[in-house]
Order: structure tokens, then C-alpha cells, then sequence
């Protein structure tokens, strides 16, 4: 019997152990134009390795387009949905068109005065918010915050519901060369 109850409460450890190395939520913050919130960013969409899921209003920043193209390359599933009134810029419809140039789908909305959420989720566990928007602007002019949460899937679940609301609502954008 003791050998018995030894196994078990070994076992318990080991699942109490297992379960502190089972990556923990951690948050992160950063800020514009001086506190590297591109660069956090960045760092959100380089850790990609299964999909990534995106949500803009603006999105015509040249560093976050070249990580998302390097995720694409790595295999990653990745798709896009923004503002379809925010986006009509030349520079806006330049990146749309180069993201589905490169096969990565992305669909603009219509149904709101602005579809204004900026947001990444990430292998379904990690989420990347705030005001930034996916911009130079936003990187080297203005005011803005980001915040990202590591590890947290039921948060990444509930942006991931949201997303895919805003998707099903979507239009695909189809390339303009």
C-alpha cells in the first residue's frame, strides 16, 4: 500500500511539476515613436511557427509586410483582414496587393463606420493589441501602445472568435496587378 501511495504521489509531482514548465503567460509592453513597439511587433510575428491571424484598420507598414512575407516562407498560415475605408491610400492598396501576390489572403470590411481593431494572434496562444496601427506613422510619429500576451490561449481564443467574426464579414481583396 505505501509503495502504492509513494507511485501516486510521485506521479502528482510530477504532473504539478509539468504543469509550472508548462510555459507561463507573461506580458510585454511597448511603446511610439521611442519605446521599440514596432520592434515588439516584430518579435510577435517573427515567433509565428503554425499561423497568424491579423487584424488592422491602417496597414501600410513596410517592416511588419516583410515579416509576414518571412512567416509565409517559413510555412506559416497567415491571413489578413483590415478596413476596407482605411486602406484606399496608394500605399495601402500597394500592400494589400503584395500580400496576396504572395498567396496570403486578406479580406477588407465594410460593415462598420471603421473597423478599427489592431491585433495579431499567434499559434493560438499568443496575442499582440493596442493602439498601434500597422503603419510608419505609427512607428515613427505617433502616440501609441502595445501590449502582448504570451501564452494565454484562452485570450488568444477569444480574439481568434472575434477575428473570424470579422473575416466571415469580409471581402477578399483581389490583387489590382
Amino acid at each position: 500500500m505505501t509503495r502504492r501511495l509513494h507511485r501516486f504521489f510521485l506521479f502528482g509531482l510530477i504532473v504539478l511539476f509539468s504543469a509550472r514548465l508548462h510555459a507561463q503567460t507573461v506580458i510585454e509592453s511597448a511603446f511610439s515613436p521611442d519605446d521599440r513597439a514596432e520592434a515588439l511587433i516584430l518579435k510577435v510575428i517573427d515567433s509565428s511557427k503554425e499561423n497568424l491571424r491579423l487584424a488592422a484598420y491602417a496597414f501600410t507598414s513596410p517592416p511588419v509586410m516583410k515579416s509576414l512575407l518571412a512567416a509565409k516562407k517559413r510555412g506559416v498560415d497567415v491571413k489578413i483582414v483590415v478596413d476596407e475605408k482605411g486602406n484606399r491610400s496608394k500605399a495601402s492598396k500597394a500592400a494589400m496587393n503584395l500580400m496576396v501576390n504572395a498567396n496570403i489572403p486578406l479580406r477588407t470590411v465594410s460593415k462598420y463606420r471603421i473597423h478599427h481593431d489592431k491585433y495579431i494572434v499567434v499559434d493560438g496562444r499568443h496575442v499582440e493589441t493596442g493602439s498601434f496601427n500597422y503603419s510608419k506613422s505609427a512607428a515613427r510619429h505617433n502616440s501609441e501602445n502595445v501590449v502582448v500576451i504570451w501564452n494565454d490561449p484562452v485570450i488568444a481564443k477569444r480574439y481568434l472568435k472575434h477575428w473570424e467574426s470579422r473575416w466571415n464579414q469580409g471581402t477578399d481583396w483581389k490583387s489590382e496587378y
